[in-house]
């Protein structure tokens, strides 16, 4: 059934978390002559992985009106600049490499300075590549500097958060509330299809029948409704992206409050730390084919100066793939239900966010068909595999050679066409920028963050020690641009006095 306007009558979202109530507040903020109802089990807790985002999340938050200091104080939520990747290469000055959100600073004054260099230093000669000295949200992580800038100051800066996700869920579960959500609680026990294959309701272990007109799916791992019900097919990633587990450990805050997420190289995986208004949040995402669980939890703990403490480590296990149809019938998945990329680029709010925007928007336009059914999951099914090719090009460009596991990455060919394409780019294209553009290969990742990954972990050859060449003229446009890089800083506030304005 469907309203004047083309949007279902009623929907039930199965599932909370922050995928479920990002799905209620949207829908509840747009469509606000649907029913919407949302049943979750107060014995499933949740994961709470994802503690850091990309900008989409602020996209989302504008979505449904809601201001940074309305939800970060209650959430411990802290800003991020980006990601510093670090001991993924072993080559000397490349040991860590940082990777900035964007700013309009970025097209108009650094980035054609960056691969001016990068193309030089390709040809053998010897620039500086490194790409921390080319971008105005790497120099704000270094001094600590948050990303909002004084009014005057005219370039825009995107910016991401850290924050508590149980946290996160309640708050955006309040915000639903208050919008009209009908919250229920109940353990879902099966899911009732209609001759024509639709989904009709959802039954919980008391019998109870929930009815709708469209479901959601945010049932988690489980994918309850769209797997398990409607059999929808599965993609695993594991042939290209090992990790399969992580263990999560607190630890004590710093004096320092950092403005980014640290993705620190291990054994057999990274580790990440990301800074909370509370404490650091602390994981090692790892494969259980090279180190087992208690192996793990031991080198965490050693790698955070911790071995001796009684903090509880949490184990978890992921499953990294994806399902083939995220629309099908009257059903959507989102978030975990609908896939999950290990958390290295925190890229899954931001899925969730794609996913149910354009549903919403394909699903009206459609006058409430599925004639864009197999448009909507043909495009995001690129935008999971175009995440997953950027974070498999970590592992297959690493420079270490210390384990079994960096090894078996490094050599692993099992890669797409895509991603190879990228790659043999970077190596032989004299405009590896307008290259990617020409051949369509920037979906998910922009050709500014390819060439910060690849620049990052000195993926270039050795330099030309030719002494007689002179490159005064190329230190004194990157010494002009530091200059204009520290100047603008002058616009920014130190990461704790921002976050107590």
């Amino acid at each position: 059934m469907l309203n004047n306007d083309g949007t279902p009558k009623k929907i039930l979202i199965v599932g909370g978390g922050t995928a479920g109530w990002m799905a209620a507040n949207l829908l509840a903020c747009k469509w606000r002559n649907t029913e919407i109802c949302l049943v979750e089990s107060k014995e499933i807790g949740i994961i709470g992985v994802g503690e850091g985002s990309t900008p989409h999340l602020k996209l989302f938050f504008d979505a449904i009106d809601v201001a940074d200091s309305q939800w970060m104080p209650r959430c411990n939520a802290t800003y991020k600049n980006g990601i510093t990747f670090d001991k993924w290469s072993t080559n000397a000055g490349f040991e860590s490499y940082f990777h900035p959100f964007a700013a309009q600073t970025d097209d108009i004054f650094t980035v054609p300075l960056f691969y001016k260099n990068i193309q030089a230093r390709m040809q053998g000669y010897n620039v500086n590549a490194h790409p921390d000295n080319y971008f105005l949200e790497s120099y704000l992580s270094r001094n600590n500097l948050g990303p909002l800038p004084a009014e005057s100051f005219p370039f825009g800066v995107a910016y991401g958060y850290h924050f508590d996700s149980a946290r996160l869920g309640q708050f955006l579960a309040e915000k639903a509330e208050n919008l009209g959500v009908k919250r229920i609680y109940g353990n879902v026990d099966d899911a009732l299809i209609k001759n024509d294959g639709d989904l009709s309701a959802v039954k919980l272990k008391d019998g109870t029948l929930l009815e709708a007109d469209f479901f959601i799916d945010c049932s988690g791992f489980n994918s309850l409704l769209m797997k398990k019900t409607l059999k929808v097919n599965y993609k695993s990633f594991k042939d290209n992206l090992f990790n399969d587990s992580a263990v999560v450990i607190p630890s004590e805050l710093s004096q320092i409050l950092p403005v980014e997420t640290k993705a620190t190289a291990l054994s057999n995986g990274w580790a990440w730390q990301i800074p909370l208004r509370n404490r650091f949040g602390n994981g090692y995402v790892y494969s259980r084919d090279y180190i087992d669980l208690n192996q793990a939890e031991t080198e965490l703990r050693q790698h955070l100066g911790l071995l001796d403490s009684d903090v509880e480590a949490r184990h978890l296990k992921m499953k990294v793939g994806r399902i083939e149809k995220h629309w099908h019938k009257n059903c959507l998945a989102v978030g975990l239900s609908q896939g999950f990329i290990e958390p290295l680029e925190a890229t899954a709010l931001g899925l969730s966010f794609n996913t149910i925007s354009q549903f919403m928007q394909c699903f009206v336009e459609s006058k409430g068909t599925n004639k864009f059914e197999d448009a909507f999951n043909n495009d995001i099914n690129s935008k999971f595999d175009g995440i997953r090719d950027y974070i498999v090009c970590h592992y297959k460009v690493n420079q270490r050679n210390d384990s079994e596991y960096w090894r078996n990455n490094a050599a692993n060919n099992n890669i797409s066409d895509n991603l190879n394409k990228i790659l043999t780019l970077w190596n032989n294209s004299q405009d590896f920028a307008g290259d990617m553009y020409k051949y369509k290969l920037t979906g998910s990742y922009k050709p500014k963050s390819w060439a910060c990954l690849l620049a990052g972990y000195v993926v270039l050859p050795k330099q030309n020690m030719d002494q007689s060449i002179d490159y005064s003229a190329h230190q004194q446009e990157v010494d002009g641009l530091s200059d204009f890089i520290r100047r603008c800083g002058l616009n920014f506030k130190n990461h704790r006095e921002l976050l107590t304005l």
